[in-house]
């Protein structure tokens, strides 16, 4: 049985929804409270036992990885000031057994585009997808409840949620047949309310089997030249069995301002250094 080690992370895209924040940069280094939503994300797969991240990234992205790179100068300037828990906290933004990968994707051509771009580093073994947008709150991280499912199931797994019927042109909406987790019987990207199959939709989580990529190729372009990676599961869902899992956490929608903005304030009530402090301030408003 082979084990999921490895992690895509599509991060290329634009985040125009932010903009002006984003004009220079990356939207996945917003910050929730005081970590960037992509450090949310590799925290995950590294509580999921994943050792190689894979960042499929763009221009304007090389901060994403200066952030996950060693500091030469910030370390030394808290060592020599004394700030030891500061420093451990810097250090530690990456344990030392993890890999971390950069490949850029030339153009902007999809989410499938992306993942097809991560197939030299993947190669022959399932491996997890985490869209940093998608900041989920779950004990265990969702992609850790997906990694059982898969090693029990051996087969293709999605991260699903029910949705308000109204919102389904916003995702990819499957059709399954009512099993936990459920087999996919149908999978259609951002359908109108009318024609959606179902409620469920896929919210930034996979693990996938690396046949995807074999139909990942064969994809043909759509509107603006796009490879949807939801061409792609569906071809491969012809093949093999596609699990639907209803995960248990609370998903935030970081790629819009609205979910943005209740992340912040959930997780700053929680957060240890200030979470009381903030709370009473709430609840002064």
């Amino acid at each position: 049985m082979k084990r999921v080690r490895k992690c895509v992370f599509p991060v290329a895209g634009m985040g125009s929804r932010f903009l002006p924040a984003t004009k220079a940069s990356p939207k996945e280094m917003m910050p929730v409270v005081d970590k960037p939503l992509i450090q949310y994300a590799v925290e995950e797969a590294v509580e999921a036992g994943i050792t190689d991240m894979i960042f499929i990234t763009g221009r304007n992205k090389r901060t994403i990885e200066d952030h996950f790179d060693k500091a030469y100068e910030v370390e030394a300037e808290l060592a020599a000031r004394g700030k030891l828990e500061l420093l451990e906290l810097v250090q530690t933004v990456v344990p030392s057994r993890i890999n971390c990968i950069y490949i850029r994707q030339p153009e902007p051509l999809g989410l499938g585009h992306a993942v097809l771009c991560a197939e030299p580093v993947v190669y022959d073994e399932p491996f997890a997808i985490i869209l940093a947008d998608d900041l989920i709150d779950a004990a265990p991280p969702v992609i850790s409840q997906m990694v059982k499912v898969y090693e029990q199931h051996q087969c293709s797994v999605l991260g699903v949620e029910e949705v308000p019927r109204e919102n389904t042109r916003q995702y990819g909406i499957v059709k399954t047949d009512g099993s936990e987790p459920g087999v996919v019987s149908a999978m259609i990207e951002k359908p109108l309310p009318k024609d959606a199959p179902s409620t469920l939709a896929v919210v930034g989580r996979y693990i996938l089997n690396p046949r995807i990529f074999h139909h990942l190729a064969g994809v043909q372009a759509g509107a603006g030249g796009e490879i949807q990676l939801t061409d792609g599961i569906v071809a491969l869902m012809r093949e093999e069995k596609v699990l639907a899992y209803r995960f248990q956490g609370k998903r935030y929608d970081c790629g819009s301002k609205l979910g943005y903005l209740k992340a912040t304030v959930e997780y700053g009530k929680k957060h240890p250094e200030t979470g009381a402090a903030f709370s009473a301030y709430l609840k002064s408003l």
